[in-house]
Order: C-alpha cells, then sequence, then structure tokens
C-alpha cells in the first residue's frame, strides 16, 4: 500500500503530466530502445514512429497518477492491456526495465523539477502497478496454456489457405503444423503473429482480427496491405504476408486474445465496420448467426468501392441465408461499374442521419471498428442520437486512443 504522503506527491505531478506526458514517454522509449535493443523484437516500429504507442502510455501514466488513490478505478484499463501484454509475451523481468527507463524519463524531461522525493514516490508507485500488471497477467499466461487447444508462447502454425479477398486484403487460414487441437476464441478476439522479414534485424509482431466464426480447425485472418503515405513506410507485417508468405509456410502465433468481444445478450446487434475493419465484424455476424438466429442483426459496411471491398460475397451469402440478418454497404467513391450495378446502399460516408434511415431504432448494441476519423464519427454519431455509452463497445487497431469530444451532448 502506498503512505498518503506518497499518493499526495503523486497527486501533484498529475498537471505536470497533462503538459508533459507525452515528451516523457517518447523520451522513455527512446531511452528503453538504446539500452535495450532486444526489446524492439516485441514493440510495434510503426505505432513508434507515427506516435500512437507514446500517446497511449501517456494516457496511461497520467490516468495512474490521477487515479493513484483508487487504483481499482483503473482495473478495467490494466486488464485491456495486460490483454495485449500477455498476447506479445511480455514477461515480468521486463518491468524493472520500463521503470528504469520511465523514472530516467522523467528526471531527463523535467530535470530540476524532478526533485528525489517526486522520483522515489513515482519509484513506490510504479511499483505497486507493475505488481497489478504482474498478478493480472500471470492469470492470463495460466488459462492460454491451460485452457483446451491451448498452448504457451507462440506456437507454429501452417498456411494452409491463401485467398485475395480484394485488391488490398488477403486471407490467410491457419493450421497447428503438429496437427493437434487448436484454442477457441470469442467473436472479435485477435490472434497475434510473429515473423521475421528477410533482412530484418528483430521479428515483428502484429494482432490481426479473427475474420470467421469460431469453433474451426482453423484460424483465419485477413489482412489488409498497408501502403505507406508521407513519411510512413509501407506496413512490414502485412506486406511481408502478402508478398512473400505463401500456402505450405510456417508462421507463429499466439493464443487468441482481446477483450471487444460480442456479448451473449438477447438485444439486437448493430454490426458498423469501415475498411478492414469489417475483420472482427464478419466473425461477430456469423457467430450470431449460428448460435443465437433469433437475435437480430444488422450488418453495416464502408468502403472506397468494390475493388477494395472485402468478403462482400461471404457476408451477402450470410446475410442472403439468415432470417434474421440484414445488410448495407455504402460506398464513398464507387467505381462506375458500381453505379451501373447499383450494388451498393448509399453513395458517401456512413453518418448519423442515414443510420436513423435504415435502423428500427436506437435500442441495440452496437459494435463498430475501423480507422480512427471514422471510429470518432461513429461514437459522436451514436452518442447525438442517444445510445447509452454501456451499449456502444469499439476496437482500435494498435494503440487504444480516445473517441470522446466535447461537443457531444446527449
Amino acid at each position: 500500500m502506498l503512505s498518503q504522503e506518497t499518493i499526495a506527491i503523486i497527486k501533484s505531478t498529475v498537471p505536470v503530466l497533462e503538459k508533459y506526458g507525452k515528451e516523457i514517454t517518447t523520451r522513455f522509449y527512446e531511452r528503453m530502445f538504446t539500452n535495450h535493443p532486444e526489446l524492439l523484437n516485441i514493440f510495434n516500429h510503426a505505432n513508434q514512429k507515427q506516435g500512437r504507442q507514446q500517446t497511449a502510455l501517456a494516457n496511461t501514466v497520467y490516468a495512474a497518477a490521477a487515479n493513484i488513490d483508487n487504483l481499482a478505478a483503473i482495473i478495467p484499463v490494466v486488464k485491456q492491456i495486460a490483454t495485449k501484454h500477455r498476447a506479445l509475451e511480455i514477461k515480468p523481468e521486463h518491468y524493472p526495465i520500463v521503470g528504469e527507463n520511465l523514472l530516467a524519463a522523467i528526471k531527463d524531461v523535467l530535470g530540476d523539477a524532478a526533485t528525489e522525493e517526486i522520483i522515489q514516490a513515482w519509484a513506490e508507485a510504479y511499483g505497486v502497478i507493475a505488481d497489478a500488471f504482474i498478478g493480472i497477467e500471470a492469470d492470463m499466461y495460466k488459462e492460454a496454456k491451460e485452457q483446451t487447444g491451448g498452448w504457451a508462447g507462440f506456437r507454429n502454425f501452417t498456411v494452409e489457405k491463401k485467398v485475395k479477398e480484394s485488391d488490398v486484403i488477403t486471407s490467410f487460414y491457419l493450421k497447428p503444423e503438429d496437427g493437434k487441437e487448436i484454442a477457441s476464441y470469442k467473436a472479435g478476439q485477435y490472434i497475434t503473429v510473429k515473423v521475421l522479414p528477410e533482412g530484418a534485424n528483430y521479428t515483428s509482431l502484429r494482432h490481426y482480427s479473427l475474420s470467421d466464426a469460431p469453433g474451426k480447425d482453423y484460424y483465419r485472418i485477413s489482412v489488409k496491405r498497408e501502403e505507406g503515405r508521407g513519411e510512413n513506410p509501407d506496413g512490414v507485417v502485412s506486406n511481408y504476408l502478402h508478398k512473400s508468405v505463401q500456402e505450405g509456410d510456417i508462421i507463429q502465433l499466439s493464443v487468441p486474445a482481446g477483450e471487444f468481444t460480442l456479448e451473449a445478450k438477447d438485444t439486437p446487434v448493430v454490426l458498423i465496420s469501415g475498411g478492414v475493419g469489417l475483420t472482427p465484424m464478419v466473425s461477430m455476424l456469423k457467430t450470431i448467426v449460428e448460435q443465437q438466429p433469433e437475435r437480430k442483426v444488422t450488418f453495416i459496411h464502408g468502403a472506397l468501392n468494390s475493388q477494395v471491398h472485402a468478403l462482400k460475397d461471404e457476408v451477402a451469402k450470410v446475410i442472403n441465408e439468415a432470417e434474421n440478418a440484414e445488410g448495407f454497404v455504402a460506398y464513398s467513391e464507387p467505381t462506375q461499374q458500381d453505379l451501373t450495378e447499383k450494388n451498393f446502399d448509399k453513395q458517401g460516408l456512413i453518418d448519423a442521419s442515414w443510420l436513423q434511415t435504415i435502423l428500427p431504432s436506437n435500442q441495440a448494441d452496437f459494435y463498430f471498428c475501423g480507422p480512427v476519423p471514422f471510429m470518432k464519427m461513429m461514437y459522436q454519431s451514436l452518442r447525438v442520437w442517444g445510445v447509452p455509452a454501456e451499449n456502444i463497445h469499439f476496437e482500435f487497431f494498435g494503440p487504444a486512443g480516445t473517441l470522446e469530444e466535447e461537443s457531444v451532448t446527449v
């Protein structure tokens, strides 16, 4: 337990963390990777370059400081982060490294303002927070290994089938090399792929949503080939999977994980996706149709046009054969063929006004996933429509962010 004095000191640093948080976390990663380059085998280099990981960590540190007198309040966030840590194989021995470099980064950025008293208080607080992560993750590692079909660490899987789903998305059907049983998963969860692209100095790990319903003897991921823009390079792992990995090749996976899962309720469900964000939604759609045939489900997808619209025929077949499902498609930049065939329901983006014309009411559980700007629009649209926050569920591809805006009025 932390003393009241320590708690008071940590609370006093909250305004400083709000102002200098990202600067501190940026310096933290610089120090840690310089001192421990082996950790580059774990962290997503692209998120580092884009600043997403630094922002996510800054938000976490800020939340920990603000709630240091009531750490139970951030347990849901801790569990969400711990889930990704388990999937990445973050271990107890990594925490002292993180603590040492985080405290040094605070000192580097704040200079003399980071007194010995403040550094000591943060050292104590970090110890308590790290113990919470380590304890929760220990249970997760145990569950991952001991469940039916489970395993520890990364396991070899064979690419049984590779299917081009659109101009930019390809599906990979993965079966265990040892031919033994695999762990089941909940609709919406992901697996972590570990690869070492040719010429790379470090392994790369990426989370990919499982795009089929659970209960199969394989895992399926549907991967978008990420093309670089501006100073951002092409996606290392996605391009490696698309261009280099072939049927019969071996890749390594950790046990499925993730907190973004379909809740087993009787309420109507609305699944909204943008681009490759449809992957967990397809899993949820097929799961509802297979396991809850009486539960109403609406599948709404937005894409540029049919050329980049993956799994279109598969989703249409599921919806056409199910009595409890219906679907809608919005193309923001339809091709001439799309316009001729009229193979979509709306030209433009998915927005609040259109949602309110195609849905009978806002009395449903809403799940959505896609690019961050798309997700912000969906969150704002649903909140303005009066959908309670507890009925809104979403998943970030990559480090967690925020969709909250001060302009939301209910």
